[in-house]
């Protein structure tokens, strides 16, 4: 009741309503096809029951705790890509790696879930917090920086090409799951006088860009400070 009484509250006042929302994959509702029906039904809930403006999605995975694992992915790409092609409906996803800060595999896994959702028709990215989100300074701009970059790269390109992507870079994370780098703490990333990152993670950055364009997502436009490279 008293959600409902701030839900009104809100809507009286004109507020922006974002509802939140993490399907369990492996959980009761089972597998990739029944999740995917779930996390539909509630993204519509949210706005026909609750008045939401947005809805901000993320399914995770029971066991492995991340919105980046290949079932995870598959659900939300899945009913993003539903609920884009039937409705205007504005939709978002959280991002949950596995992986801490400063590490290739955080920023490989942040870029994987970005050019999904890109793909699926999201239109808005949140995130990433990385170490799963539980960790105390484990979340920095430059796993953001990613989530960003990446989408922008996917922004226009085939699904079909992003699928075929995607089966190349997901494995090599996958495989990291039970070994998966801690990373570092924002104050190691970053020198918080200037707030900027070290040329340590600026380097960790670069590798990744370069992994990803092996793959054949073009992350060549970018350069290691930041700053778009025009053409």
């Amino acid at each position: 009741m008293t959600g409902l009484n701030m839900l009104s509250g809100w809507t009286v006042s004109g507020d922006t309503i974002m509802i939140e929302q993490m399907p369990i994959l492996g959980g009761y509702t089972g597998g990739v096809e029944e999740t995917a029906i779930c996390d539909v039904a509630t993204t519509l809930a949210s706005f026909a029951l609750f008045s939401g403006n947005f809805h901000l999605d993320g399914p995770i995975h029971i066991r492995w705790g991340t919105t980046m694992a290949r079932g995870t992915l598959q659900v939300a790409a899945h009913a993003a890509a539903a609920i884009d092609a039937n409705t205007d409906l504005l939709l978002a996803n959280q991002y949950y790696p596995i992986a801490g800060p400063c590490t290739e595999m955080c920023l490989l896994e942040t870029a994987a879930q970005a050019m999904s959702d890109t793909a699926s028709g999201r239109e808005l990215l949140s995130g990433s917090a990385a170490a799963k989100g539980v960790v105390e300074n484990k979340t920095t701009g430059m796993e953001a920086r990613m989530m960003g970059e990446a989408a922008a790269c996917t922004a226009g390109m085939k699904v079909a090409d992003v699928n075929e992507i995607l089966n190349k870079l997901i494995p090599i994370y996958e495989a990291q799951y039970t070994t998966a780098p801690a990373g570092k703490r924002f104050e190691e990333c970053y020198d918080v006088t200037t707030v900027r990152p070290t040329k340590e993670y600026l380097e960790v950055y670069d590798k990744a860009c370069a992994t990803l364009t092996d793959l054949g997502l073009d992350m060549s436009r970018f350069n290691n400070s930041g700053i778009r490279v025009d053409n």
